[in-house]
């Protein structure tokens, strides 16, 4: 029997772009209110509150130091991220974390894996986005620890990131799938091989088509697994969500988004999710902010099968 999905969520705004080079992702979860995101989950009968945005320290915009760019800042958003989120999970509410750059994954993830472990769960990540996030302080051109935080959750990072919630490394090759993965820096690429990570990335989906690859990513999950979803919006082809600073053409369209959100939410395994890098500044007329409403009602139910869920009998045509 599947674990039975969680009614009452937590929408925890997390406005920061210190992670970036970019500004503009710091106006993210307020996009995602303005877009109607609560109204739409209530619609779907969840019990939702909003805890408002945490209040962490402003963007600095600070030249990278020893290979990190604002780590001071982003390692305190990241620990506010943690708490609220573990916290959220302990009430036994899932935790919405409404982002705000991808470095927050490190916090939201940390707090999770942590839940899990008290409670003997086994956790699930899938991470959907454009990028590996791999990087290291080695392996970045940038220092922009929004590509670090895969690397940091496997151990490979800042102590204080490394080791936010008390154990390290959060996870292991066996944790995480990475889903519509198309642009990686040759040393990551290199780093990701080393570290076995499981990717589907936009040619396995381009071969094999999205129903498949979802299959394979959520394979094995067993049933008392704890789901997480960690959701850049760049993970979207730009034609359909210009609103983020890092478009990478080729993505998923809307039909193969709505797939991936629909088999997760046929799992009834969902326990947290992670909404990253939207960016209102360069979206037209807060398009990609309603998209990102829109499939984040499907990871909670909202489908567009019109057969019966028993049989195969499709709608009758008109």
């Amino acid at each position: 029997m599947s674990a039975p999905r969680p009614r009452a969520i937590s929408l925890i705004g997390a406005p920061t772009d210190a992670g970036a080079s970019d500004r503009g992702a710091s106006m993210g979860p307020e996009a995602m209110r303005v877009a109607g995101l609560r109204r739409a989950l209530e619609a779907r009968g969840l019990a939702v509150h909003d805890l408002g945005n945490l209040n962490g320290p402003q963007h600095a915009s600070a030249p990278p130091v020893d290979g990190y760019r604002n780590l001071a800042e982003v390692t305190e958003w990241n620990r506010l991220v943690h708490e609220a989120v573990y916290d959220t999970l302990a009430a036994g509410r899932l935790p919405l974390l409404l982002g705000g750059d991808h470095s927050l994954g490190i916090g939201s993830i940390s707090a999770v894996a942590r839940h899990c472990r008290e409670r003997g769960r086994a956790l699930r990540v899938l991470w959907l986005d454009a990028h590996a996030d791999f990087n290291t302080r080695e392996l970045s051109p940038s220092g922009n620890l929004h590509g670090m935080p895969v690397a940091c959750l496997f151990g490979f990072g800042p102590e204080a990131l490394v080791r936010l919630g008390g154990h390290a490394p959060v996870l292991d090759r066996h944790a995480i799938r990475q889903i519509g993965i198309r642009s990686v820096d040759a040393g990551e690429k290199r780093f990701v091989h080393e570290q076995g990570v499981e990717v589907f990335d936009m040619r396995f989906i381009d071969e094999m088509g999205a129903r498949a690859t979802m299959e394979l990513a959520l394979a094995d999950l067993g049933e008392d697994a704890h789901l997480h979803v960690s959701f850049d919006v760049d993970f979207l082809d730009p034609e359909i969500a210009p609103g983020v600073a890092t478009t990478v053409p080729g993505g998923p369209t809307y039909r193969e988004a709505q797939l991936c959100m629909e088999m997760i939410a046929d799992t009834g395994r969902l326990g947290s999710i992670d909404v990253m890098e939207l960016n209102p500044a360069l979206d037209e007329r807060n398009r990609t902010a309603a998209l990102a409403v829109d499939l984040i009602e499907s990871l909670f139910g909202k489908s567009t099968l019109m057969r019966e869920e028993r049989g195969r009998a499709g709608s009758k045509g008109r």
